[in-house]
Order: C-alpha cells, then structure tokens, then sequence
C-alpha cells in the first residue's frame, strides 16, 4: 500500500462489507492515515481478522458482525460505534452481492438477495447511521459499480440494485447536504484479486480480456479505489457532493463493459 495521502488522525471511519475485497482495502487505507476504524459484515471469523489488522496509535479497531438486510442489527451495530467513538465522521457502504446469471435463468430469489443486499442494504446503512454522522463535515461514500447505468448480460440483478444506489446517493446528498454532510459513490472498474472479478472473469482469458479493455492497459488495485476513498472523504474533496464516480481507468468512457467480459 502506498504512503497515505491524506490525514485522517482523530477521524472515526466506518465501513460496512469492511472484512475482505475493496472495502477491506478502504478500511486499512484510512486506518493508515491515522483514523478510528470499525468494520462490518456477515462472518465474525473475517470480521475478528480485520479488526487484528485495523488496529493503529488511535487505538483498536472495532467490529461488528451483522447482515445488512436486517435494519435492526444494523442500527444496533451504529449505536455501538457511536457509543465507542461519540459520531462517524466517514461513512463506507460497501456490502454487495453477485452472481452472474442469465434473466431468463434467474429466480425471483435470487434477484430479490441482491436487490436486498446492494439496494435495501444500502438504505439500513445510510438511514441508520444518518443520527449519527458528524454534521457539519461528515462524508459518506457508496461503493457503486459500472453496472449502474450500463447494461451487463447475466447482470440483470445488479444492474438494478447499483442503478437504485446511485439514486440514493444523488437523493441523500440533496437532502442532507444543508447538514454539511456529503454523499458520493465510488463506481470501481476491474479490480484485480477481488471475489468479485473471479466471479465475472474467472478465467486468465477473461481477465486478459478485461485489462485489453481498460484504456490506462491494466486492471486497478484495491488501493486505486481506497485513494480515492481518501480524496473524498477528505477536506480536498468539500465542495463534491452527489458525484458518482468512476474509478476504472477510463473503461466505461466509451461502453466497453460488456466486451470486457466477453457476454455470456
């Protein structure tokens, strides 16, 4: 990991889906930069290992094992870390689920766990946490994806569910902007080692694919993402509120999604 950017020394940061992945990846950016860190999502074992990782001169880390389609275990996961911490001056959405399936092959559950996991998870998050955000000043950063607004074969489920989060964000920034809280989404392209890139290109084919795909010629790093998690939960960023943005080496500029893949 790079030398940390920014300075976070004092700062409390949460991060739900914080345990493994891109968001594991943010967590420790920001503990780096010298912030609070805690952590959440469904395995306590993964959830017991960050928490051994976060931990910096700020103190140790904590953790909380929950899913966030239940809003009760959530809000009681925030209450705890208010508790702890007194407010959340940074906030990380970032628990997904995903499985490439054909529409035509996908069942109303399976749709309906994603839609619960990426979209409704998404609302507990922010509607839990939202009493207790740091107002002014507090940042909350929504991990999005491409899927959003281009259309993805065998994707259908998080086509929808990221296109929804992204409207949260857009909505929640105009409504609690006037608090001085700010709200954006992170829209990663390939990232490479992460569950989800072995999911939808599991071979080295797809993956050779995908890194041809990316005009910069190369798939991003977890650390490309947490940068620029930095950058907007810092003071650089205070006038950047509503942005979904995309971090993926200019691979969605000219929709070239799904060739990266491959289809089907």
């Amino acid at each position: 990991m790079a030398a940390p950017i920014f300075d976070f020394t004092g700062k409390n940061v949460m991060v739900f889906g914080g345990t493994s992945g891109i968001n594991l990846g943010i967590a420790k950016a920001f503990a780096k930069a010298g912030a609070r860190a805690g952590v959440a999502s469904r395995s306590q074992d993964k959830v017991d290992a960050a928490v051994a990782q976060l931990g910096n001169d700020a103190g140790p880390a904590l953790g909380f094992a929950l899913d966030v389609r239940d809003h009760e275990a959530v809000s009681a996961a925030v209450e705890s870390f208010k508790a702890e911490r007194g407010t959340i001056d940074v906030l990380v959405s970032g628990a997904a689920g995903n499985f490439p399936s054909l529409a035509a092959a996908l069942s109303p559950n399976g749709f309906k766990a994603v839609a619960d996991i990426d979209l409704m998870g998404t609302f507990h998050v922010m509607r839990a946490a939202y009493g207790a955000m740091t107002k002014p000043g507090g940042s909350i950063i929504n991990i999005s994806a491409p899927q959003a607004w281009i259309a993805m074969p065998m994707q259908i489920h998080v086509c929808a569910a990221k296109a929804g989060v992204d409207q949260i964000t857009r909505t929640l920034a105009m409504e609690w902007g006037r608090e001085g809280i700010r709200v954006n989404s992170v829209s990663p392209g390939p990232i490479e080692g992460t569950e989800g890139m072995e999911r939808l290109a599991p071979t080295p084919e797809a993956k050779e694919r995908s890194a041809k795909a990316v005009p910069l010629g190369r798939m991003g790093t977890v650390d490309d993402i947490a940068d620029v998690c930095l950058f907007l939960a810092s003071d650089a960023a205070r006038y950047v509120s509503g942005t979904v943005l995309p971090v993926d080496g200019g691979w969605t500029a000219g929709g070239m999604l799904t060739t990266a893949m491959g289809g089907s």
